[in-house]
């Protein structure tokens, strides 16, 4: 693996990073004095044509061949919540994790290292295998792609794999990839583009078991020439219970329809024991030509076409492999396309099929979602197939809208990147509708509340599924009548402070993604009932909850610890906003009184003058954990989330700003390197040479920092883990420190750069974890994005370029695009509506310091719409006079002057 150190290194201090020219200098030079005080640098001493550069436009993160950068790539490129199928570098399709086998890890991986704080001789992809040793093409079955080309007698084979190119480039624009194959030799210009339907706000479309290789093939010479695109696909159902029974056989047939030709790959046995194996099922390649060529089984074909395969499989007992041919005579300049889906149908979930290693409460995991839209892999094509035009121009509209901004590619494609967590075996969804995921893949069970609520990306991207989520299981399966409790990971579990006040900011937050008030008004008594449940968890009645209880470091805290009782200051302000929203003025009023009570006291009892700490229990002192007076990266989260849900302001501006001030000063280090050489009981999420920010530093340099318990949890505390860092750089974003927001992001995204691991597996306690979807915070909070569907709110207030501003937007029934121009003078602005509708009657924009509002316009594309503003300081909310409708391809214009 090639590594490079990030830093310049000077005097006797060398950083212990891995080298690769493919860097540049972030920071530095540094010396042994720069450490004298700390293990860390208090002047980051950043590179300033470095920092320049990540606010720049850019263009699309492009890996390449020639830079070793495709070995490690694994871009999800199936539906949702069906497995993981990764896209590799070279456009290969690998891993093929659609058989139920719910194994840690993208590929369980222990190496022999120990790691003493957790009392551990070896690790696992928990601690970060991946990390240290990233994964590489690995595959159950033989899939792939080649092209014969011909012209002028002559005739090469080529296959879509790195070996076989000159060069290869990679844009990693998910969710969807683009591929381009070099030979300077051939007179032919070949892009792969790779992705499966994907439509924000729709999940039945965006949730199918298929994967869809776009092939373009042009011409670039002055004479004719012929392409064969030849692809294949190894019929292996069963392929792990075969290790076991061998009483049933796999076939492979052709089948055809109107829309598409293909081979439908399937297992039949008697058994029907084996009917409810994880890896029983069916799987379909297909083609949108018809005039396709196809094979049920390559290596018994007698078709002279068959031979184009001799070199490109291995022979395969009891595996048929399906083959496919697609002819193509070009003239000079002409382009075609030729159209691939593979799809596969697996129906038995099967987290109890062996037992239950996990020790999972769940129940009526029983059979994935898909089933109850498709009966089999075919049925899967053929829906497809005959909608393929939409779902294609329809997943291409948005990564079009989402890349078309002013803001960084680079900051643009991170903020993003994570959601794709929800295309792998992270995520499943159960035929009843029910959407449940794993931390990380195969670690730590049912949507666990303390950590999905740092996860900002699934509620505006797929909100019906966040929504259905709190309202099946927060408040149903998960919700203890009498108490008010929402349990940790659904049924059979236990509280979590954090996991309460986070869950009750996501219901405010999906309230808000909704079309109507119906989802408040039918569960409103429940909600009550849990903001009621974090209230009473304030013994001595100072607004500061006290109780100890489970969090998300997996240990019970005692006393008053601000990142706790911050965001249970956060909820119940969630509370009081829907209890306004209902009505309710008496509990409105009781949440208030909380609020204003936790906010004074946690500003003076539990800010030291720099930072907010962690205050012990009297009776307890520092016998357990805890953060104490260390510098704590979550200690303002509260805030955080009070800007993510558009609640405004909770904890005092000056304070917000010290601590955040605080976190970059003590907790951010352009290279870990020195600090972890010192520090070194936390697991592998960052490395000598990268940069990011520590999860607990010890600046008052007190003894016993994390209490007196030796306790395996303190292990946390050295470690970089990419969510907790998201969410503190979305903080940054919304408070003004652009600078520093950007810099921990791009931290972030130069760990997970391809020469060094994978792009999209952001690994916490295992691979592709979901806290990272914090990442989307970061987007939300450059945008300066508000919104409150049934009010119809929406609101931007943009944090980088407001002169200049465009980025794309989503909101309950619909996505699009918000742009403006900014002066001393004058504000133009227009929202469009590319998919779906958005009802407004409200809009928010913010005007520059000097422009005082005399005028304004507003304009549903030629049609004038009466409307009235109020201005407050540069805040302008625009009243428009009736409540409307913008519908796709219409778009909202504003005037200021």
């Amino acid at each position: 693996m090639k590594r490079r150190n990030f830093l310049i290194t000077a005097g006797q201090l060398t950083a212990a990073g891995f080298f690769t020219s493919a860097f540049p200098v972030i920071a530095g030079p540094f010396t042994k004095e720069d450490f004298s005080q700390s293990h860390f640098p208090i002047d980051k001493k950043l590179n300033p044509e470095w920092v320049k550069s990540i606010f720049e436009r850019g263009h699309a993160t492009t890996y390449t061949k020639s830079k070793n950068e495709l070995e490690y790539i694994g871009m999800p490129v199936g539906g949702i919540c069906c497995g993981s199928v990764y896209l590799g570098g070279d456009g290969r399709l690998w891993l093929w994790d659609i058989f139920n086998k719910n194994q840690l890890g993208v590929i369980t991986k222990v190496l022999p290292i120990p790691l003493v704080s957790f009392n551990m001789k070896e690790i696992n992809n928990v601690e970060g295998s991946l990390y240290l040793e990233p994964l590489m093409d690995q595959s159950p079955l033989q899939q792939g792609f080649a092209l014969s080309i011909e012209q002028n007698g002559s005739k090469v084979l080529k296959r879509l794999h790195q070996d076989d190119w000159d060069e290869i480039t990679f844009e990693a624009t998910y969710p969807v990839a683009t591929i381009r194959y070099i030979d300077k030799s051939l007179p032919v210009e070949i892009t792969l583009q790779a992705f499966s339907p994907y439509i924000p706000g729709n999940d039945k479309d965006s949730g199918m078991p298929a994967t869809i290789q776009s092939i373009t093939l042009k011409n670039k010479s002055d004479k004719p020439l012929s392409i064969e695109v030849v692809g294949w696909l190894e019929n292996k159902m069963l392929l792990n219970t075969e290790k076991v029974h061998n009483d049933f056989s796999r076939e492979n047939k052709v089948s055809e329809d109107n829309s598409y030709k293909g081979i439908e790959l399937r297992c039949t046995t008697d058994n029907k024991e084996l009917e409810k194996a994880p890896d029983f099922g069916n799987m379909f390649f297909a083609t949108l030509e018809k005039d396709a060529l196809c094979f049920e089984d390559i290596n018994k074909s007698d078709d002279k076409s068959a031979l184009l395969f001799k070199d490109l499989v291995k022979a395969s007992d009891g595996s048929p492999i399906a083959g496919m041919v697609n002819s193509y005579q070009l003239k000079p300049e002409q382009e075609v396309k030729a159209e691939f889906i593979l799809s596969w149908f697996m129906p038995n979930i099967s987290f109890y099929y062996n037992d239950n290693p996990q020790k999972m409460t769940v129940e009526g995991a029983d059979f994935h979602y898909y089933t109850t839209l498709f009966h089999n892999a075919r049925a899967v094509t053929e829906y497809i197939a005959g909608k393929f035009q939409t779902l294609k121009q329809l997943t291409l509209l948005w990564k079009d809208t989402w890349y078309d901004s002013t803001l960084p590619w680079w900051f643009l494609e991170r903020t993003l990147m994570n959601i794709s967590t929800i295309a792998t075996t992270t995520s499943h969804r159960f035929q009843s509708g029910r959407y449940y995921a794993w931390e990380g893949i195969g670690c730590c069970h049912g949507n666990c509340t303390h950590v999905y609520q740092y996860a900002q990306a699934l509620s505006r991207i797929f909100p019906e599924l966040e929504r259905d989520t709190r309202e099946r299981v927060d408040l149903v399966i998960g919700f203890d009548e009498e108490t008010g409790m929402i349990r940790i990971r659904g049924e059979n579990t236990g509280p979590s402070i954090d996991g309460q006040a986070g869950t009750i900011l996501r219901i405010y937050r999906e309230h808000c993604m909704s079309s109507n008030y119906t989802f408040l008004q039918n569960n409103w008594h429940k909600i009550r009932k849990a903001v009621e449940f974090v209230m009473l968890q304030d013994k001595n009645k100072d607004g500061m909850e006290d109780t100890p209880m489970e969090n998300t470091l997996d240990a019970l805290w005692h006393g008053e610890i601000s990142w706790i009782v911050g965001l249970c200051i956060a909820g119940v302000r969630a509370g009081q906003a829907m209890a306004e929203e209902m009505n309710d003025h008496e509990f409105a009023q009781k949440c208030k009184q909380y609020v204003e009570n936790g906010s004074k006291n946690m500003e003076k009892y539990l800010f030291n003058g720099e930072y907010f700490i962690h205050r012990p229990d009297p009776t307890v002192d520092k016998k357990e954990i805890g953060s104490y007076n260390t510098c704590h990266i979550d200690q303002v989260y509260g805030q955080a989330w009070a800007w993510q849900a558009g609640l405004g302001r909770i904890i005092s501006k000056e304070k917000t700003m010290s601590a955040l001030r605080s976190l970059w000063k003590y907790n951010y280090m352009p290279d870990v390197g020195p600090y972890i050489k010192i520090h070194n009981g936390g697991r592998f999420y960052a490395l000598a040479g990268e940069g990011g920010m520590i999860m607990n530093t010890n600046p008052k340099k007190d003894l016993n920092p994390y209490g007196n318990a030796k306790a395996w949890q303190v292990g946390y505390f050295d470690e970089c883990m990419s969510g907790f860092e998201h969410q503190v750089a979305a903080h940054m974003m919304a408070e003004g420190m652009v600078e520093e927001s950007l810099v921990l992001t791009r931290s972030i995204h130069d760990r997970y750069h391809a020469l060094k691991r994978n792009p999209f597996n952001e690994i916490e306690c295992s691979d592709h974890y979901g806290r990272a979807m914090a990442s989307y915070g970061s987007f939300i909070s450059a945008s300066g994005f508000t919104y409150h569907g049934p009010k119809g709110y929406i609101g931007f207030s943009p944090r980088l370029t407001p002169r200049n501003f465009k980025s794309a937007f989503t909101a309950a029934e619909g996505w699009g695009t918000y742009s403006q121009q900014r002066s001393e003078k004058s504000l133009t602005a227009k929202i469009i509506v590319a998919y779906g509708k958005l009802k407004l009657n409200r809009v928010s924009v913010d005007l520059d310091k000097r422009h005082k509002a005399v005028k304004i316009e507003v304009m549903i594309n030629d049609t004038m719409i009466p409307s009235r503003i109020l201005q407050t300081g540069t805040n302008c909310d625009i009243y428009l006079q009736d409540s409307q409708v913008i519908n796709s391809d219409q778009s909202l214009s504003i005037k200021i002057i």
